[in-house]
């Protein structure tokens, strides 16, 4: 089964996925292959490995032992052409359409997909949205785009629709690693109301509440990472996976 299916029958089975993203830079390689299988077994839906800005050259180490340790889907959600690898099993194939960068729209879309038809890898084409979120993120700066106000859903769902219209098959809401404030719950709602491809959130989601609050609004992804970066609590990823799934356990997949 092809990884975005299986993306997908999360949803269907469970209401909402969720999903784990890892920093090859903020890693610890003696500590992933435990944090890891722990991570699968506390009920994660999938694992996210990927930067903004990544100084380390370890990346595809990263992904080999991301991969050894669970049977997770396993999808780089990449911050630059170097993050493109065929350990993984897919790649978020991102496209800025909240920005105007042309090198984000189509440039570095262009370089990357001979070299990922060639290596096999499964694209999932996802139209990324940077939202508001109070402070400059490294995306934001990396990117040289501008996010879309917090205040303005009707401008983040025309986005969306454009998205859904290309042809697209996922959403993403981010607002960032480490952003000060989280996509606003209003707007997951007005995007889900009026488009029928699923819709992944991340940035900012500190506790399990924030993330049941995604679900409810019409999130079908929830994304965490900077807050396990700096707890690496399983207690608190167990918690995180039963908020989404909506208080069911669940087993591995």
């Amino acid at each position: 089964m092809r990884i975005l299916e299986r993306l997908l029958d999360v949803k269907r089975n469970r209401g909402a996925g969720y999903l784990l993203l890892l920093d090859p830079d903020k890693v610890d390689a003696a500590t992933l292959p435990k944090f890891v299988r722990e991570a699968t077994e506390a009920g994660v839906d999938g694992l996210l490995v990927g930067g903004s800005l990544m100084s380390t050259n370890e990346f595809d180490a990263v992904l080999q032992t991301v991969k050894q340790n669970t049977s997770l889907p396993v999808l780089i959600f990449p911050g630059s052409l170097f993050q493109v690898s065929s350990i993984a099993d897919a790649i978020l194939f991102l496209v800025l359409v909240s920005g105007r960068n042309p090198e984000h729209l189509i440039g570095n879309q262009v370089i990357a997909a001979p070299i990922i038809r060639k290596m096999g890898l499964e694209a999932i084409s996802t139209a990324y949205m940077l939202i508001e979120s109070g402070r400059t993120t490294s995306a934001e700066f990396m990117s040289g785009t501008k996010p879309i106000p917090r205040g303005k859903p009707d401008i983040a769902l025309a986005h969306a629709l454009a998205a859904e219209i290309i042809g697209m098959k996922l959403l993403y809401l981010d607002a960032g690693s480490g952003a000060e404030m989280q996509v606003p719950d209003e707007m997951v709602a007005r995007i889900t109301s009026h488009c029928s491809i699923p819709l992944v959130v991340g940035g900012g989601i500190r506790t399990p509440k924030d993330a049941r609050k995604k679900v409810e609004a019409g999130a079908s992804f929830v994304v965490t990472g900077t807050i396990v970066e700096k707890d690496g609590n399983i207690g608190l990823i167990r918690e995180f996976a039963e908020a989404v799934h909506g208080g069911v356990r669940v087993r591995p997949a």
